[in-house]
């Protein structure tokens, strides 16, 4: 038993679960404080809201994780939650264009909100980041280095694609269920017809760069943690 929890510390340590989880109590907890301080809980709650959604891609990659050790026969339980993952996965960085909403707003300094942004949008960065790590790895050790970084590029693209959809046609996750023709419709439009669409362009690009630079540079950290080990 004993074996057992120290096992699932450990996965959960590997996967960067307790550092992920204080930064949340963290968002929360400044969240809560706004709320203190004007009396008000219906500003910026919306961001409770996106942190929750955030977390499903990451929980999702732990089970992905899990059935890919211990049930391996039942393969197509790995690739239909994979697909989950996948559709779930633009909600983490989402977090990052609630930017968008700040303004001064009464009781409350812009000093105090700028941080409130930036802590959730820090934690829904890094739920997305390690929630990839953690599918690149089983890509990696089932089809090779090259293969996941091509599957890496796959899904930030993927999810740039959907943070611009989610931000500015205000689709949701579970509407590429239940509405697949019509996003795809608005996808193969914008596509079709990027230099009329300069704002999907460039909003969709400068994101796969961010999340780029950000995947890489906390691949190299832990690099270089592993090789000081």
């Amino acid at each position: 038993m004993l074996s057992q929890i120290a096992a699932y510390h450990r996965s959960l340590k590997n996967h960067m679960f307790y550092p992920i989880a204080l930064s949340s109590l963290l968002a929360v907890g400044i969240f809560c404080g706004r709320v203190i301080l004007s009396h008000n809980w219906i500003v910026y709650r919306n961001l409770v809201w996106n942190l929750f959604l955030a977390w499903i891609p990451y929980l999702v990659s732990l089970l992905v994780a899990y059935l890919f050790r211990q049930q391996r026969r039942r393969w197509w339980l790995v690739v239909l939650f994979g697909f989950i993952w996948l559709i779930f996965f633009p909600n983490a960085p989402y977090l990052l264009t609630d930017f968008l909403h700040l303004q001064e707003r009464p009781y409350v300094p812009v000093w105090y909100d700028i941080l409130l942004l930036a802590t959730f949008a820090w934690t829904g960065c890094f739920l997305g980041i390690a929630s990839l790590r953690i599918m690149q790895g089983m890509v990696e050790s089932f089809l090779g280095k090259i293969i996941s970084w091509l599957f890496v590029m796959l899904a930030i693209g993927a999810s740039s694609l959907g943070v611009y959809l989610g931000r500015f046609s205000r689709w949701n996750s579970w509407d590429i269920l239940t509405q697949p023709e019509e996003i795809l419709a608005e996808v193969v439009g914008k596509v079709s017809d990027p230099f009329n669409n300069l704002r999907f362009l460039g909003f969709t690009l400068l994101f796969i760069s961010f999340l780029t630079v950000s995947y890489l540079m906390f691949i190299s950290m832990h690099h270089v943690k592993e090789n000081e080990q």
